[in-house]
């Protein structure tokens, strides 16, 4: 499949991982199912939109969603939405389905979920690739704040 900037940004970092390819996937579940992981360790990168030009990621285990009380609690801001698609390409340098906290074109500050833990599977920064390694490692690395800022996929 080639070497993408995350592929790239990962092996460049020194951290152990695995990169995984696989039958590029509709969904989180069919992509856990892909990637040969639980749902849970499948980890979406989602760009946030703070204010004009102001962006970061949050990374969201599979099995959960982004709870925006607790995310602009912990950001100490009262609105916040997602990125749009061009702004996150824009910002990233990958299209929505591929984006990932390695090898993004800009810097941009990482919130990790606390829910996170043991291994993880980030996007691989194309579709149908993804990149293996240990949740501590992720934050360490990417230097990320780590936060309670998910719920349950269900609401709970």
């Amino acid at each position: 499949m080639g070497e993408t900037a995350a592929v790239t940004a990962v092996r460049a970092s020194g951290l152990r991982h695995r990169v995984v390819e696989f039958e590029p996937a509709r969904s989180v579940e069919e992509a856990a199912v892909a990637r040969g992981v639980p749902l849970h360790a499948v980890t979406k990168t989602i760009v946030v939109r703070r204010g004009d030009g102001d962006l970061l990621m949050v990374l969201v285990p599979g099995d959960r969603t982004i709870d925006w009380r607790r995310l602009r609690s912990h950001l100490g801001v009262s609105r916040l939405s997602l990125a749009s698609a061009e702004e996150a390409h824009a910002a990233t340098g990958y299209r929505p389905g591929t984006i990932t906290p390695f090898g993004s074109t800009t810097l941009l500050p990482v919130i990790a979920d606390a829910s996170m833990d043991g291994l993880v599977s980030v996007g691989g920064g194309a579709p149908g690739m993804a990149i293996e390694l240990e949740a501590a490692d992720l934050v360490q690395a990417l230097a990320a704040a780590v936060a309670d800022v998910t719920q349950t996929a269900t609401g709970r």
